[in-house]
């Protein structure tokens, strides 16, 4: 007789599912490993193999587990990757590579980064931007999409704003890699140091775009920031909005408290 039982959310799926979360963070089951088979992991928690299939769907749309068709499911590998604070705008950081502050993390962290510069146009500003630059929404500015990749994985992608007034007659207003000077030093040599940042961080569902841009498992959220670039006089000069996977990334910043 078929099985009536309900294939989500109930205690025994919940159990299994526990049990393999408990196997993953404890070492016991390890990045590129098999799970056990459906038919074995119910004999083992007495149970159906639908609840046992409805343990596993919940370990993958956590982002612990992958499918792979015909082969079954293994544990996900998670690479570490440590966004740095202020630490990631210094000269002699960005100095590490032409490709930027992501660069000299990737190097930091032993991996090769790949930036690929997807388009640059002149728009105008929406409200969002307008207000972190400090202009008038619809004053004219440069949009620059960039894809940044490490070890050839997809780890985020940046959409950076610069008020044409600076951008119109430079590289910057072009899809073009931007050389050994990145997008910091060409603002610097435009007389834009970056001496504060201001960055916002939230958490949000991918789209299903970014899912597939980024390749995001089921059940992985998306961090959300947006970074504004600002002189010494704090005078804003550029915005990136990063889209960046979040089982993949974690922030670390390092500042002074003021007293």
């Amino acid at each position: 007789m078929p099985d009536q039982r309900p294939h989500g959310d109930n205690a025994e799926a919940r159990a299994i599912a526990a049990a393999l979360r408990d196997a993953i963070h404890a070492g016991e089951l390890n990045a590129g490993d098999k799970l056990p088979s459906e038919r074995v992991l119910a004999a083992t928690h007495h149970s159906a193999r639908n609840t046992a299939r409805a343990a596993i769907q919940e370990l993958i749309q956590e982002g612990l587990v992958r499918p792979e068709h015909g082969r079954g499911y293994f544990v996900r590998e998670r690479p570490r990757w440590m966004r740095f604070g202020r630490l990631r705008y210094t000269a002699p950081m960005r100095a590490v590579t032409r490709h930027g502050p992501f660069g000299a993390e990737a190097r930091a962290q032993g991996k090769t980064p790949r930036v690929e510069v997807r388009s640059a146009e002149r728009i105008p500003a929406e409200a969002d931007v307008a207000e972190r630059l400090g202009i008038e929404p619809g004053t004219d500015v440069v949009r620059r999409e960039n894809w940044y990749y490490a070890d050839e994985v997809p780890m985020q992608v940046g959409i950076t704003y610069i008020p044409w007034s600076i951008a119109k007659g430079t590289a910057l207003a072009k899809a073009e890699n931007l050389g050994k000077r990145s997008l910091y030093g060409c603002l610097e040599d435009l007389g834009y140091a970056i001496a504060n940042i201001r960055e916002e961080i939230t958490a949000r569902p991918a789209t299903r775009e970014e899912a597939e841009v980024l390749d995001l498992p089921p059940g992985v959220p998306m961090i959300d920031l947006w970074h504004t670039g600002m002189t010494a006089e704090k005078q804003p000069f550029e915005v990136t909005n990063f889209c960046m996977r979040a089982d993949y990334s974690a922030l670390d910043y390092d500042m002074p408290v003021d007293y």
